[in-house]
């Protein structure tokens, strides 16, 4: 399992992601599921990936080979719209899937993966795609301008409360940490280190990157603040009648 999340805002785009991709009693394996695309005066793209690890790796590998290759009929830096960078990732993800799907299926395994794809293509607006393992993609809209994937159930609250699109990068940021890592909380199969990335809107570069360890000093800061805050903001909450102190009146 896993838990990825992308969040459009007026001013770009902001992608977090854990690492964690096995759990257990004794085993766990953390690979980055976050990979970065910049082809200058171009575009910026960014791929998050959950699901079948296998099936995910070979959907990388097949976009970096079809990049190297001239003879390529399309490739990620090809393509008037986003939306047709997402088709072809589907389509690489069916195709994945469907040459090994009669040994998945006599090992009652899945080899399904879920992508989220963002960016901007230069002199377009930023986009975010959710890309299912069928290969058909849905984007996201002004009223929920996040999408997610893997273990989204937890990370969820937050997002619903505090992000629209006039949100800043930064606090867009903070939060997707904070989705992150109640994720973390609550479930054993994601775990740090929590990769971010932001995407400012017109800037065809490299974006803003950093990966946060268990023991970041800003991932443990925003842990501290965030279980404080919660804390103090619960024991404000109004008391029960039965909680008030009696007052009596007098003469």
């Amino acid at each position: 399992m896993t838990y990825c999340l992308a969040i459009s805002l007026n001013k770009g785009l902001v992608f977090a992601s854990d690492s964690r991709t096995n759990a257990g009693v004794d085993y766990v394996a953390t690979y980055s599921k976050m990979t970065r695309f910049v082809f200058p005066h171009n575009r910026t793209l960014v791929l998050l990936t959950s699901g079948s690890l296998a099936t995910s790796q070979a959907v990388i590998n097949a976009i970096n080979k079809d990049i190297a290759d001239p003879e390529a009929k399309f490739d990620i830096s090809k393509g008037k719209y986003l939306h047709e960078v997402a088709q072809y990732i589907g389509q690489l993800s069916q195709a994945e899937q469907n040459a090994h799907a009669d040994a998945m299926e006599k090992s009652k395994s899945s080899a399904e993966s879920s992508f989220i794809l963002g960016g901007q293509i230069e002199g377009e607006k930023c986009e975010i795609f959710l890309i299912y393992p069928q290969g058909n993609f849905i984007t996201a809209s002004a009223d929920t301008p996040y999408l997610q994937i893997g273990e989204n159930k937890y990370g969820k609250p937050i997002l619903d409360r505090i992000i629209s699109p006039t949100t800043s990068l930064e606090d867009a940021a903070r939060c997707a940490i904070v989705s992150v890592d109640s994720t973390i909380r609550s479930n054993i199969s994601v775990g740090p280190p929590i990769e971010l990335a932001i995407h400012t809107d017109g800037v065809i570069e490299q974006p803003y990157h950093n990966v946060l360890t268990a023991n970041s000093m800003m991932y443990k800061s925003i842990q501290k603040q965030w279980n404080l805050g919660l804390k103090r903001a619960f024991n404000r909450l109004p008391r029960f009648d039965w909680e008030k102190p009696n007052i009596t009146k007098e003469g």
